[in-house]
This record gives structure tokens, C-alpha cells and sequence, in this order.
């Protein structure tokens, strides 16, 4: 045998990679749940701390605020839900925290960047939905709250999951 070449004895040595969609959805749904858990949590403290940047905040009822609370924080849930799988789909990896963390998380943070942009473009300025307070920063009229939003918690988000190592679509710590 030449140097430099390994023989392979048994139909077990070959590793084929996971390409398929099927072989990703399972480990995909897996992560996807606990990061969008963790986002949720991180989110949740992220809404309540920039709520006075919002108008919501001098205007409603403490219903109202929940309200906004929860269901803003919901919403950030199941984006980093879709930034999760999107990133997994990308790179055809499940385990993307832990393999390949930087680009993973860049486009789970692009993703929300984007999604946060328009989204806020178009309930301040189109829907009326919300509107900002005076005490809101913006960049070219975007809150800069929300923007920074997706930079950190997914950034919080990944630094907690790969200290704690999880292996997703393994079912190991």
C-alpha cells in the first residue's frame, strides 16, 4: 500500500455526510426548539428593558404592556426559530453551535438584522402599529434597540449553548 493511504476494512468507515433534508429535519427541529427556548428567555428581558423606547410604554395599561411583551418576545422566539434552521439548512449542518459557530451565527444574525429592519420599517411607518418614543435611537429611522437586539441575543444565545457543549441532533451534552 502507498504511504500516505489508509485502507478501509468495513462498510462502517465511510461517513456520508448528511445533505439531504430528511436527514436534517429531525436534529434541525431539535435545535431550532432550544435556541429559540434560550431566545425566548434572552428576548423576553431584552423587550422589558427597551420597552420605555416605545411610546406603549407612557400610553398603555399594564395589560397592554404584557401584552406587548409577550407577544413581541413570542414573535423573536420564532425568529430565531426560522434564523436556526435557516443557518442549519445553509450550511447542511444540525450541529452548526458547535461546528461551524461563527458562520452559523452570522447568519442567524443577518437574518434577524433583516427581518427586524423591515418589520420595523413597516409597523412604524406603514401599519402604524407602534411608534418609537423620543428616547429611541435610530439608524436611517430603524430603532437602534431592535437592531442591536439581533446582534446580541443571538451572540448570548450561541456563547450559552456552546458553553454548555450541547451537540444538537446527538442528544449529548
Amino acid at each position: 500500500m502507498a504511504k500516505g493511504r489508509q485502507s478501509v476494512s468495513k462498510p462502517s468507515d465511510f461517513k456520508i455526510p448528511c445533505a439531504t433534508a430528511a436527514c436534517l429535519a429531525r436534529p434541525l427541529l431539535k435545535g431550532a426548539l432550544v435556541w429559540a427556548g434560550l431566545s425566548f428567555a434572552l428576548n423576553l428581558v431584552w423587550e422589558v428593558v427597551q420597552l420605555p423606547l416605545y411610546t406603549i410604554a407612557a400610553t398603555g395599561t399594564p395589560t397592554q404592556l404584557a401584552y406587548a411583551v409577550l407577544h413581541c418576545t413570542s414573535g423573536d422566539a420564532l425568529i430565531a426559530a426560522a434564523a436556526f434552521v435557516l443557518a442549519g439548512v445553509a450550511l447542511r449542518a444540525a450541529a452548526w453551535p458547535s461546528s461551524r459557530p461563527f458562520t452559523g451565527g452570522a447568519i442567524a444574525m443577518a437574518f434577524g438584522l433583516a427581518y427586524t429592519a423591515y418589520s420595523e420599517w413597516y409597523n412604524v411607518y406603514v401599519a402604524g402599529t407602534w411608534a418609537y418614543s423620543a428616547a429611541m435611537p435610530q439608524v436611517f429611522g430603524i430603532g437602534l434597540a431592535p437592531l442591536l437586539q439581533w446582534i446580541v441575543v443571538p451572540a448570548l444565545s450561541l456563547a450559552i449553548i456552546r458553553s454548555r457543549l450541547w451537540k444538537f441532533g446527538t442528544g449529548r451534552r
